[in-house]
């Protein structure tokens, strides 16, 4: 398999005495293809904010985000948790998914808040998904074992993803395992190799996180040692996933297309929090040590800042796989081998006349409402759209009579609806 070119945002963790090293993927390219990549997706964000309507995309509604961990591990007892077991347990879990809503939410009295001017909370949600691809009861953590005992980040995603995988188009997967190399994690970047964010040409099975379990959840479990141990790559590495660059451009004193992060030459590497500074273009700045997506140690890392807000959020509108997911999660409906219309109560005791469109994978459906005259009362299309429920007011419509007509490709279905 060959390497992966910006689609991995890869982290390396190293101590020596008071330093701390990582890496990331992107360096095996050149910065000349790096620069035209970002250029490319800077674009594509300027003809996307020139499109939307300020007022309503900034609305700052909650995104809610449906995570599925997988567990692979080598213990071939099945035991869970325990030192050095990489069959962690669920309190493990547990932890960093509560570090990951301190980080995006700037949780007030957790180390996730922050008062800087510039700090911003994501107003985005992270949880175990309830439900399963088939829509049965889960707890949203699947424990696997495995002959082998570690991966390589480059050349196992695949079989990592055979091993358990969750539609991606539909969750988060994290794959929680032991890596080679001392690699803490990568994350795959809402885009191709390509220029754009052209979303057709990245596998989807390996689209998620994969994390070593030593750096996975706060001082817990097998993350009790070291300053890497208190949830922050992961919260690093989805922000990879929405799509953020690293606070540097990943150049020398590069590019990361929010505003508010201060010019910085590199990544921080210190493991302490003291204040740092660059010198680029000729100007003396403080470094934003305390930014989520910096390489300083855990317990540094607070900050989020308003323009990485706005470019996640803009991520979310134009990454085809990344809306999919947040549109799904909205409604959380299963899907099925064909169309079917569910009318949830006929007639109706609410305000609304309510029905399931209960679809195979995402697909474009229409429907329309007539009265008992044939006459047209409203109507709708949705694009790439998963299963979904759909509420008409009955204050728009009156008592009576009414048929439905619901069509996605050659599929058609009719009902009839009450009113009273």
């Amino acid at each position: 398999m060959k390497k992966p070119i910006l689609s991995l945002l890869v982290t390396v963790l190293a101590v020596f005495s008071l330093n701390a090293q990582k890496k990331c993927a992107v360096g095996d390219i050149t910065d000349q293809k790096l620069r035209k990549r970002h250029e490319s997706l800077k674009v594509e964000f300027q003809v996307f904010y020139q499109k939307i309507d300020n007022e309503s995309f900034y609305a700052d509604n909650l995104i809610r985000i449906p995570v599925v961990v997988h567990i692979i591990h080598n213990n071939a007892s099945g035991k869970i948790g325990g030192e050095n077991n990489g069959n962690i347990s669920d309190e493990q879990v547990f932890s960093q998914i509560k570090v990951l809503n301190e980080d995006y939410g700037r949780k007030i009295a957790t180390p996730g808040f922050n008062d800087s001017p510039v700090g911003a909370d994501m107003n985005i949600e992270f949880y175990l998904a309830d439900k399963d691809p088939e829509g049965k009861p889960s707890l949203g953590i699947n424990r696997v074992y495995s002959s082998k005992a570690s991966f390589d980040v480059f050349d196992d995603n695949i079989l990592l993803s055979n091993l358990s995988y969750w539609d991606s188009n539909r969750y988060l997967n994290i794959w929680v395992t032991t890596l080679d190399d001392d690699f803490l994690g990568y994350a795959e970047f809402p885009s191709g190799e390509y220029d754009g964010l052209e979303l057709d040409e990245i596998d989807e099975k390996i689209d998620g996180v994969m994390i070593d379990h030593k750096a996975f959840g706060r001082q817990m479990g097998t993350s009790v040692s070291g300053v890497y141990t208190y949830g922050r790559t992961l919260t690093h590495e989805i922000g990879h996933w929405l799509g953020l660059i690293h606070t540097w451009g990943d150049e020398y004193c590069g590019d990361d297309f929010c505003k508010d992060t201060p010019p910085t030459e590199n990544g921080n590497l210190t493991i302490r929090c003291t204040p740092k500074y660059s010198n680029c273009k000729g100007t003396r700045t403080l470094n934003m040590i305390e930014n989520y997506m910096d390489y300083t140690a855990d317990s540094c890392m607070n900050i989020f800042t308003g323009d990485q807000k706005a470019r996640v959020r803009a991520v979310l509108e134009i990454s085809k796989r990344r809306k999919r997911l947040i549109t799904n999660s909205e409604f959380n409906l299963p899907q099925t081998k064909q169309l079917i219309v569910k009318v949830l109560e006929n007639p109706s005791s609410t305000d609304y006349l309510q029905f399931q469109i209960l679809l195979d994978s995402f697909k474009n459906f229409n429907y329309e409402l007539f009265d008992a005259s044939g006459k047209q009362i409203t109507s709708a299309a949705f694009e790439d759209s998963p299963s979904r429920l759909i509420q008409i007011p009955k204050a728009n419509l009156g008592k009576g009579i009414f048929n439905l007509r619901v069509k996605s490709g050659e599929e058609t279905v009719y009902k009839r609806l009450v009113s009273h």
